[in-house]
């Protein structure tokens, strides 16, 4: 795909998003032709933006203001939510009335999108489930360990011929960013294997009972908070064990819960998103095609941001495990996916597709000769 993203930013596909939609009207074709071009990506971006206009029938006098909603932990100060601000003076230069309104709270923010006083919102990808389970499916426990695994899956997603996927009853997939990998942070780092994690406490989400069963099979004792206590509670000392993203280390200060004798265990637990999920109502698929791809365009601009953020971790706190232990690591991901996929959690398409891109990237793994995903 050659799209150019408009802006720069975390979020410079919101740019392209609202200018698509006061683009010039074209003149009214065929349907199917007009549909056709939009998905057509070996086309001008001019000609895919007309078509799109003419197909949806968005108008250039629509003086609607439309309610962009961003989850950012730290709020109207935060660094999502700043850079989503930053774009909406570029928005303003087109004429287009655009309200970004943070959110610290996503369960809030995810109501709101739900009640139609969002009319999208940018969330993690764990939330992104609630609303489509193919993409939500993307930060399964192992699936994707590698950034380039990630790049791979992100631009299929990204493709015109995912486009029936990304809809999903009253919403849409409108773009999905990479979040980086995320990892396990203990408070001793002698918890380098699943044995001996057995007696810790264990943070785990209240909104998806799944992580304490995999908790307490192990025999770890869950402690169910949400993402925003969880930080707290491991730097705290209340929890031993915390999952979170490594590009959080410093803004959250997770050394304070792993000093002085804590790490992070060498091994990705999996591959985080964000996603844009919009109101189909609002947003058409034609649309948010034109701004998926604009977000997979900018998946090294945010993986770069990411890497300043990761290369604040100080070597010291890496645990290396044994390789017997990590294989057995592997095993247990396994398992819970498809037993997670077999309660109707994780969609059983994009395990399958993420067992490709896994045996794509490394084709001597037994799974590629035997596969049960």
């Amino acid at each position: 795909m050659t799209v150019q993203p408009l802006g720069y930013g975390v979020l410079p596909a919101i740019v392209t998003l609202f200018f698509v939609v006061f683009a010039p009207a074209a003149v009214a074709q065929d349907d199917q032709a007009l549909r056709e071009q939009v998905y057509d990506t070996d086309l001008p971006l001019a000609q895919r933006l007309e078509a799109m206009q003419a197909l949806t029938g968005l108008s250039p006098d629509d003086d609607r203001t439309y309610r962009i909603c961003i989850w950012d932990l730290f709020g109207r100060s935060g660094p999502i939510f700043q850079a989503a601000k930053q774009q909406r003076v570029r928005l303003m230069e087109y004429g287009v009335d655009v309200e970004m309104v943070p959110y610290t709270s996503e369960s809030v923010m995810v109501e709101e999108l739900k009640s139609a006083t969002c009319d999208a919102a940018l969330m993690s990808g764990l939330r992104a489930r609630l609303f489509n389970r193919y993409t939500g499916t993307l930060d399964s426990i192992g699936g994707l360990i590698r950034p380039q695994q990630m790049k791979l899956a992100l631009r299929l997603m990204a493709d015109p011929r995912s486009r029936d996927r990304m809809v999903d009853g009253e919403y849409v997939v409108m773009g999905i960013a990479p979040g980086g990998a995320g990892y396990v942070f203990v408070d001793d780092r002698s918890i380098n294997t699943l044995a001996k994690a057995s007696g810790k406490r264990v943070a785990v989400l209240d909104y998806d009972p799944t992580q304490a069963e995999m908790i307490a099979g192990v025999g770890a004792t869950p402690v169910v908070t949400d993402i925003v206590n969880a930080p707290n509670m491991f730097n705290n000392g209340v929890v031993d064990v915390l999952a979170a993203p490594l590009a959080s280390y410093e803004v959250l200060e997770l050394y304070k819960g792993m000093s002085p004798d804590g790490g992070i265990i060498e091994m990705p637990l999996a591959q985080i998103t964000m996603q844009l999920i919009g109101r189909r109502d609002v947003f058409p698929n034609a649309l948010a095609q034109l701004v998926r791809e604009a977000f997979y365009d900018n998946y090294e601009r945010i993986r770069g941001r990411l890497r300043k953020e990761t290369d604040k971790v100080p070597d010291k706190w890496w645990i290396d495990i044994p390789a017997d232990d990590r294989r057995e690591y592997e095993k247990m991901m396994q398992q819970a996916r498809i037993e997670l996929r077999d309660q109707g959690y994780y969609s059983p398409d994009m395990l399958t597709l993420q067992r490709k891109i896994r045996c794509r990237t490394d084709d001597t793994r037994a799974e590629c000769t035997n596969p049960v995903e």
